[in-house]
């Protein structure tokens, strides 16, 4: 994919949202009804990826969280301050239209996550994300993601990882 053919760009509300399609009803109707509320809320951004006509060919979104010490593995928790939680930045949604599904869009928009998520002045220690399903989990344990101990779908990369890839 060239990195050309897509620019990211935060949700705009002059966007045309309505004929976004990807796979998922859920993610549809997200992107169509909830998050411009969302953004104007402040409970989460949301970036689109743009084609040269405009259109929205993917999205996803990201908001502040955190992980309790605990749900970490005890090999990573022995680095870490024993704080009861660690800051965290969730990608809550990541979704592509059909027209674009395979042409390695859905890994362009995480690296573009993580990359925001890295370059942000306020600290974070992970990325954290929860997968719909185990289809979904194994397309971020392939990018690096780590399942938590007792929640097989939630999934966290440390930022640390992803700035030395």
């Amino acid at each position: 994919m060239s990195s050309a053919r897509y620019q990211v760009v935060k949700l705009d509300p002059g966007h045309a949202r309505q004929a976004f399609n990807s796979q998922s009803q859920p993610l549809n109707r997200y992107l169509r009804e909830q998050a411009s509320q969302d953004v104007r809320r402040r409970v989460a951004a949301c970036f689109v990826a743009l084609t040269s006509d405009q259109r929205i060919a993917g999205y996803y979104t990201l908001a502040s969280a955190s992980i309790l010490l605990r749900d970490l593995p005890s090999a990573i928790t022995k680095k870490l301050p024993r704080y009861p939680t660690v800051p965290a930045v969730r990608m809550g949604r990541l979704a592509v239209d059909q027209a674009h599904q395979g042409e390695g869009l859905g890994a362009a928009l995480l690296a573009d996550a993580l990359d925001r998520s890295c370059r942000s002045e306020i600290a974070s220690y992970a990325m954290l994300v929860d997968a719909k399903d185990e289809s979904a989990a194994d397309f971020y344990k392939h990018h690096g993601f780590i399942a938590m101990k007792d929640e097989p779908l939630t999934l966290f990369l440390p930022l640390t990882t992803a700035l030395s890839l």
